[in-house]
């Protein structure tokens, strides 16, 4: 699950990376989606135009017209972008980027998380 502010070359190849993670992890249940906490009214067609141009399939695009973020979720109101891992309504991992902190390294290292919500498979019974 990831929370946004607004779309940007560094948000769009995080979204394709856990957009690829999400396909390639089909058979683990894992999903995806990102919910931009925006009330600009053009942002609907951004978002079809993006996922058009970048081929994201498997990753659910959302707006949430409150800058808050939903209820309950306590999005930082100073973060551009959250990013919360989470299986069985566990939290496994928990990134926050303020405006121009998310970067290679830090999409590699939510990458590198990515194991810890995936389900795993029991071993062949003899």
């Amino acid at each position: 699950m990831i929370f946004a502010r607004e779309i940007n070359a560094t948000l769009t190849s995080l979204v394709k990376k856990i957009d690829a993670a999400t396909g390639k992890n089909s058979a683990s249940k894992m999903g995806s989606f990102v919910v931009f906490l925006n009330d600009d009214s053009a942002l609907e067609g951004k978002l079809k135009e993006l996922a058009d141009k970048e081929g994201i399939k498997n990753t659910i695009l959302s707006i949430d017209t409150n800058p808050v973020g939903p209820p309950g979720y306590e999005i930082n109101k100073d973060a551009d972008i959250t990013v919360v891992l989470y299986t069985s309504r566990e939290v496994k991992a928990n990134h926050a980027f303020r405006k121009g902190e998310l970067n290679d390294k830090a999409i590699e290292a939510i990458l590198k998380d990515v194991p810890k919500i995936l389900v795993k498979k029991e071993a062949p019974k003899k």
